[in-house]
């Protein structure tokens, strides 16, 4: 599912955002460039989609408006926290493909334990790279004459249809698991997802998931896929172990081509095109992705819309019950895009000195966002089936508050500094 934005004028985006885009304290940020902005995209749901791009994220002020400061310097040191974050994640991948062979060649109790441990690990530095979408990147922007169409939908699409991927409840013999006259390669594989609905996914993180946990069919806990199901026996278990293997692999090399985009001295990489950029062009890509994890993918699609259907197949991670630390480590990346890794060029102390009454707003709205998400827990499937005046459900519905007022910030804090950002329903 896609959310699509119209084409705005100045004046449209004016309309779009309300009263509420105009700084009090500087009446002139209400004069935007009556230039069109393109389309801007953002999934819900995951699956088969692309982030999106503005053609222009400047504001255009008069010259005593413009705020003054090195955005070129703010680019510089995003761009490496960005390459940084990605190799993490590579590292961390490698780390549950190791834990997956070891499962394969010596299934047991504790080798199956340790390689679902190893997913949870594996999961966290990708998710503190999730505010690095929504803006035409290498993660998630469309072809190029130099570049791949990002993997992002490779890698996270969600939610799942099961029984595309193997055995499900009332089907034993379905998904591609069980499609002997199939040949099972990584091409297949990539060549048969999201072909015909963007839920019949074959890929990335939630695939692996299912294939060691299982359908989650308990509101205590997460799936209980039996050891039997990795033992070297049988046609079915040779292909879903062949099939661990192989998306275990395919994840760790999409990161690794993310990290490589990265890379400063790589020729056709996608940081040379990032550092060559309008400094506010690029300012407004780096607040562009963490507003919009913010206020639309985590405050709705992976929390309002769960809260309102009350189903596990709206819940992100349900297979293992470890959605609270999609919450978690999203909001830690948007923080760290916010506050860099702690060089002196950084959008927070930026802020600081624009605009000292927003910065302090700011380090209230992540506090209260990080205090909001931390009262929610896992398993998730309790706080989904929990009556509606119930604190579980209060806690959650006040973490969607939380996260669209965070995301109002930093669209205030493109304001200030210059640029547009706009997160549908915020």
């Amino acid at each position: 599912m896609r959310l699509q934005l119209k084409v705005w004028s100045g004046a449209g985006v004016c309309a779009l955002l309300g009263t509420s885009a105009v700084s009090e304290a500087s009446p002139a940020a209400a004069m935007l460039a009556p230039l069109p902005v393109s389309a801007l995209t953002s999934e819900g749901g995951e699956g088969g989609e692309g982030g999106g791009a503005l053609s222009q994220y400047r504001l255009m002020l008069d010259a005593a408006s413009d705020p003054s400061y090195d955005g070129a310097a703010l680019q510089s040191a995003y761009a490496d926290n960005v390459q940084r974050a990605y190799a993490e994640a590579a590292v961390a991948a490698r780390s549950l493909q190791a834990a997956i062979a070891a499962l394969l060649d010596s299934p047991s109790d504790g080798s199956l334990a340790a390689a679902r441990r190893a997913w949870v690990q594996a999961r966290r530095p990708y998710l503190f790279t999730e505010a690095f979408r929504y803006y035409d990147g290498p993660i998630d922007g469309p072809q190029t004459a130099t570049r791949a169409a990002g993997p992002e939908p490779r890698l996270n699409a969600w939610p799942l249809n099961e029984a595309v991927i193997d055995y499900v409840e009332g089907a034993a013999g379905s998904g591609l698991v069980q499609a002997f006259d199939i040949d099972l390669t990584r091409d297949s594989i990539i060549e048969r997802d999201q072909v015909s609905d963007e839920a019949d996914v074959t890929t990335g993180w939630h695939a692996i998931e299912f294939l060691l946990w299982g359908q989650d069919r308990n509101e205590t806990g997460p799936g209980a896929r039996p050891l039997a199901d990795f033992v070297a026996h049988g046609t079915a278990n040779e292909r879903r172990r062949e099939y661990l293997r192989l998306l275990a692999a395919l994840l760790v090399e999409d990161l690794d081509w993310l990290a490589a985009q990265w890379q400063r001295d790589a020729g056709n990489g996608y940081a040379r095109e990032f550092l060559a950029l309008e400094p506010h062009e690029a300012v407004g890509r780096m607040l562009t992705g963490p507003a919009l994890l913010a206020g639309h993918e985590l405050a709705s699609e992976r929390l309002a819309v769960a809260l309102d259907s009350g189903s596990q197949e709206d819940e992100q991670s349900c297979f293992s019950d470890s959605t609270w630390q999609d919450f978690a480590w999203g909001l830690a990346g948007i923080k760290r895009v916010y506050y860099g890794r702690g060089e002196a060029a950084s959008i927070a102390a930026t802020i600081r000195r624009l605009d000292p009454r927003l910065a302090l707003e700011m380090e209230a709205r992540f506090a209260e966002a990080e205090r909001r998400i931390a009262a929610l827990h896992d398993p998730f499937d309790r706080i989904l089936v929990s009556a509606p005046d119930s604190r579980e459900r209060r806690n959650a519905e006040a973490a969607v508050v939380a996260l669209q007022r965070l995301a109002a910030g930093l669209r205030d804090s493109g304001r200030a500094l210059g640029v547009l950002v706009i997160v549908p329903g915020v």
